[in-house]
This record gives structure tokens, C-alpha cells and sequence, in this order.
């Protein structure tokens, strides 16, 4: 997301990303409807502009061929050695901005005519996946993490300000990417709370994370213990109630400091939640935060590694910033994918693709006819 800033190479940075964004999404929706599925505000408008092109063109014909020359004044007289050469095989070139011209005439007829969708329902595919992040809240997680790069902002080394960063630090390089992921966060302790349901605004996602990494937001935290097994179940239902667990591209993203021995959870074991999530195809990606405890050196990676691993996932032992760097940028390495969407729209305006398609034609045909020299003159 480009920013504001001093200089004079500012505004151009934006109107680019401004220019990539609109080409990006009118492609999306040039890919999301049919043809058939296009009605007009303004047809007979369209119509009767494309009547009055053609006339004018065929009356300045007309005019053209019936104004006589006189001789020797508009004519060009080749030497008649030229006759004999042969015909260059480029010669149709001359023609391609004329061409490029009458392409874009279509694509300019059908914006001016205001097309736009009535309520359709269709599925749309996107590049990414469906990411719930969970960030433990716990006491345990006030234990030192120095982290000088992820936690400069923080006035405290706290596991948990460096988890926060963390997660925000993915979600960058999410946005950094051609992903449109649906993401949604957690925050857990003894009982899970999920503070954004899944969506596709990321600034919304980031500004949800920095309210939970407020320190006073982190003190009046009501939870204290650690419950990782009961965060999953919470993350399941979550998917369950957007209905996403017939789909693919599930995934969770765990940052905790690994303190937690639970084996049972409201009288069901730890194998039967994560049964949930390997029935619901949603790997688990378990980030260890624990300063200067490599893996196997906290007592309860016994039961997580092996966990986790059965659910398609992976656990990473984050024992300082460069190991916690690496889990973040391995976990958007394997997130690659794509996920389906059922779209709803009500009498969506379709003006933007086919106006863009015929500024690209035209814009094509002027430059070629211009800046290349095969196009202005007879091979």
C-alpha cells in the first residue's frame, strides 16, 4: 500500500498503484461475469451513437471521393522502378493502429451503453486462502522475547508484544503478495474470543491487531491460563459457521509461547478436537514462541509437535527473531492457493472493464501510430 510522503516521485507512486489496482480488479470482474448476464441502462443511447459514427464516417467518404483534384497538385508521382520490387511483407503493417482503432469501438459502444448485473449469485475464485490467526493472551506469555527489529515499537520485550508484531508482520507480507485472503483473529487464553471474523479488508485485520497489542488492552485481558486446544475448537466453529469447511484453503496460524499441558479440555481430549480439524481439511500451523528454548526443549513440544503434524501442519520453534522471521515467512510460502467465494451482487455497475479495454485499444493504436515508424509510412 503505497504512502504519502515528501518528495516529488510521491504522486506518481500512487497514481501507479492507484492505475494497477483499477486494471487488477476490472480484470477480476471482466473474469467474474458472462455476457449473457449484462443488462443496459442506456442502450437505445449507445445505439443511436454508433448510427451517427458509421453515417458521418460514410458521408466524409462520400465527401472525399466526389471533391475532385486537380492534377498534379495532390498527387504523388513514384518512379516506375519501384514497380518492380517486390512487395515487402510488412506492408500490412500501415494497418494495425487503424485496426487497434476499430477494436476498441466495441468495448466503448457497450460502456457507453451502462451495462451493469441484476442480482446474480456465481463463484468466484481468488489467489489465497482462508486464514484465522490466533494469538495467545495468557500470564505466561510476559516472559522476555527480544526481538530488536519485530518489537521496536513496544516499551516492553514481552513474548506477547512480539507475537502481536508477529502476526501483523504476516499479514504484510500477505498484502505484499497477489493474495486476497479471508482472514480472521482470535485472541485466547483460558477461553478464546474472536475479536474479527473472517474478511477481506486487511487494514481492518491490522488495526484489530494493534488493539489487542494496546498494553492496556493486554493487562485487562480476562483470561490467564493457557487453553491452545480450546482456541482450535473455537477456530473450527468458526469456519463451520461461515460454512467454509467444505472448501478448501483453510488454515490456522497459532502464535503462542507453548506453555500448555492440557490434555482434556471440558471433558474432550486433545485428539478428538484436533480430529475436528483434520476432518475439516484445516492445517494447523503452530508458531512456539519461547525465547531461547529450541525444539524439544519445552516439555509440552512433546505433545504438539506430534499434534500438529497429523493435522497437515507444522510447528516451529521460534526461539529468537531470526527463527520467528523464517516460521512467518515459510507459513506465507506454503499459504499459496486459491480459494472460492459465492458472490452476490444487486445491479452492479460493469461500466469500468469495457471502458478500460477501450482506453487500452486506443491508447495502443495512437502510440503505435506515433512512436513506431513501421506504422507511418508505405514499406
Amino acid at each position: 500500500m503505497a504512502r504519502r510522503g515528501s518528495g516529488t516521485g510521491t504522486p506518481d507512486v500512487i497514481s501507479l498503484a492507484a492505475l494497477r489496482a483499477l486494471a487488477r480488479d476490472s480484470l477480476a470482474d471482466w473474469r467474474s461475469f458472462r455476457l449473457d448476464d449484462l443488462q443496459f441502462w442506456h442502450r437505445s443511447e449507445a445505439r443511436l451513437t454508433l448510427v451517427a459514427l458509421v453515417g458521418l464516417s460514410a458521408v466524409l467518404l462520400i465527401v472525399r471521393l466526389a471533391i475532385r483534384r486537380r492534377p498534379g497538385r495532390h498527387r504523388v508521382v513514384l518512379p516506375a522502378v519501384l514497380s518492380g520490387l517486390p512487395k515487402s511483407r510488412g506492408a500490412f503493417l500501415i494497418h494495425v493502429p487503424l485496426l487497434l482503432l476499430l477494436a476498441g469501438v466495441p468495448f466503448f459502444a457497450l460502456a457507453l451503453a451502462d451495462p451493469y448485473t441484476a442480482l446474480v449469485s456465481r463463484e468466484v475464485s481468488y489467489p489465497g486462502r482462508r486464514i484465522t490467526i490466533l494469538i495467545d493472551a495468557s500470564t505466561s506469555m510476559r516472559t522476555p522475547f527480544k526481538a530488536e527489529t519485530l518489537n521496536r515499537r513496544s516499551v516492553t520485550d514481552a513474548t506477547f508484544f512480539t507475537t502481536v508484531a508477529a502476526a501483523e508482520r504476516f499479514v504484510q507480507l500477505r498484502i505484499k503478495g497477489k493474495y486476497r485472503d479471508l482472514l480472521a483473529l482470535v485472541e485466547f487464553g483460558n477461553e478464546a474470543y474472536v475479536v474479527t471474523p473472517f474478511t477481506n479488508d486487511y487494514d481492518n485485520i491490522l488495526l484489530s491487531i494493534s488493539l489487542i497489542g494496546d498494553p492496556v488492552e493486554f493487562s485487562m485481558f480476562p483470561d490467564q491460563g493457557t487453553l491452545i486446544a480450546r482456541a482450535i475448537e473455537e477456530s473450527v466453529a468458526l469456519f463451520k459457521a461461515f460454512k467454509f469447511l467444505d472448501a478448501s484453503g483453510n488454515l490456522l496460524v497459532i502464535f503462542t509461547d507453548g506453555e500448555d499441558t492440557h490434555a482434556v479440555v471440558h471433558g474432550v481430549s486433545l485428539d478428538d478436537i484436533l480430529q475436528t480439524a483434520i476432518d475439516a481439511r484445516v492445517p494447523v500451523y503452530f508458531v512456539r514462541t519461547n525465547y531461547d528454548r529450541g525444539k524439544g526443549k519445552v516439555i509440552p513440544d512433546d505433545i504438539w509437535i506430534p499434534a500438529v503434524e497429523k493435522t497437515g501442519g507444522q510447528f516451529f520453534a521460534a526461539s529468537d527473531e531470526n527463527s520467528l522471521l523464517a516460521a512467518i515467512a515459510e507459513i506465507d510460502r506454503v499459504s499459496a492457493g486459491t480459494i472460492s467465494v459465492r458472490q452476490y451482487s444487486s445491479q452492479r455497475t460493469q461500466f469500468g472493464p469495457f471502458a478500460l479495454f477501450a482506453a487500452a485499444f486506443w491508447t495502443a493504436a495512437i502510440a503505435s501510430k506515433l512512436m513506431v515508424p513501421q506504422f507511418q509510412k508505405f514499406p
